[in-house]
């Protein structure tokens, strides 16, 4: 089975290609902006156009704008191919990216949130989640993060402001999605924003 992994949520933009578990090519950027212009031809330049039996598509937390490109992205392709879509949660990716380099153990995922604030959420070693996902300032992030080994953007300021443990800043990739505990890939792609949007309905 061909797998087209799309990872869009965050300021990094990357998809991957899979025959079975087996990566056969990938493309990650860091682009801060811009992914509703770069994703279709970042998947229109893998191998057979990166068409595939199963796509995989991030939910968040991260940005209002990736996430809905790249759930939008993830539906148009899956209609037109007749593929399978699941989606899975952006801070369990950065975990699965942190136990595949450091080894299975706990891992804090702490993400850039809006406002000032962090997405932070707990995992065990094999990749469970242990404590729900949240948008956190840093001093409560401090307090809430319970691992040693903390991943993600906002990694190495969490460390700083704790003092103790390990960090991994990574941004998440879409080739590391066969490293997901199969249960984490869900046929409900329900969007994962994190947080509240700014904008609100008028009185």
């Amino acid at each position: 089975m061909r797998m087209l992994a799309i990872e869009c949520a965050t300021e990094a933009c990357s998809v991957a290609l899979f025959d079975d578990e087996t990566l056969i090519a990938h493309d990650h950027r860091v682009l801060g902006r811009g992914h509703a212009e770069r994703l279709v031809p970042m998947i229109a330049a893998l191998p057979g156009s990166g068409k595939a039996d199963r796509i995989t598509v991030s939910l968040g937390p991260g940005s209002f704008t990736g996430v809905r490109i790249g759930l939008a992205t993830a539906r148009a392709l899956g209609f037109a191919w007749q593929a399978q879509v699941l989606g899975y949660p952006t801070l369990a990716l950065v975990a699965a990216m942190a136990r595949t380099e450091r080894g299975p153990q706990p891992v804090t995922s702490v993400m850039t949130g809006g406002h000032g604030e962090w997405f932070v959420q707990d995992f065990a070693a094999d990749g469970t989640a242990v404590s729900d996902m949240t948008s956190l300032s840093p001093a409560d992030a401090a307090q809430s993060a319970a691992a040693s080994l903390l991943a993600g953007t906002q990694a190495e300021a969490l460390l700083a402001a704790r003092g103790h443990g390990e960090a991994l800043t990574l941004h998440p990739d879409a080739r590391f999605v066969a490293a997901l505990p199969a249960h984490l890939l869900s046929p409900d792609t329900v969007p994962i924003y994190g947080r509240a949007p700014d904008a609100k309905l008028p009185a």
